[in-house]
């Protein structure tokens, strides 16, 4: 029963990121207005003209990973910078409205970890 709720909780969090992924390339969602900090982050890392397409394949790989439940450890250790990142922007660039996704998120990434622990050892040895 546990393992039939945590893997309902992954794929709901894979649709989440492909559905954000793909927002990244076509924006076709209606986003909140950020914050004035966090809006002049985003247009800078939205003017090297890379960083922002390549988060929204990261994005869509790993929603696709966690679906099909293939390269789901890989993807997380892939996945956590971003989503940390995404968290951490919104945390400390007074922007609320994004958070509780990216929290959402960064939960679910480190709970996959923590189910997939085992197949650290072999990165994490010294």
């Amino acid at each position: 029963m546990q393992s039939k709720v945590f893997m309902a909780i992954q794929i709901i969090a894979g649709l989440l990121l492909v559905l954000f992924g793909l927002n990244g390339f076509f924006g076709f969602l209606a986003m909140p207005k950020p914050s004035l900090q966090l809006g002049s982050w985003e247009y800078a890392v939205f003017q090297t003209g890379y960083l922002f397409p390549l988060i929204s394949a990261i994005e869509i790989l790993a929603g696709i990973s966690f679906v099909l439940n293939k390269f789901v450890s890989l993807m997380a250790i892939v996945l956590l910078p971003v989503m940390l990142n995404a968290l951490l922007g919104h945390l400390f660039l007074n922007d609320v409205s994004g958070m509780v996704p990216a929290l959402f998120e960064v939960l679910i990434i480190i709970a996959v970890m923590i189910k997939n622990k085992n197949r650290y050892g072999e990165i994490l040895k010294a």
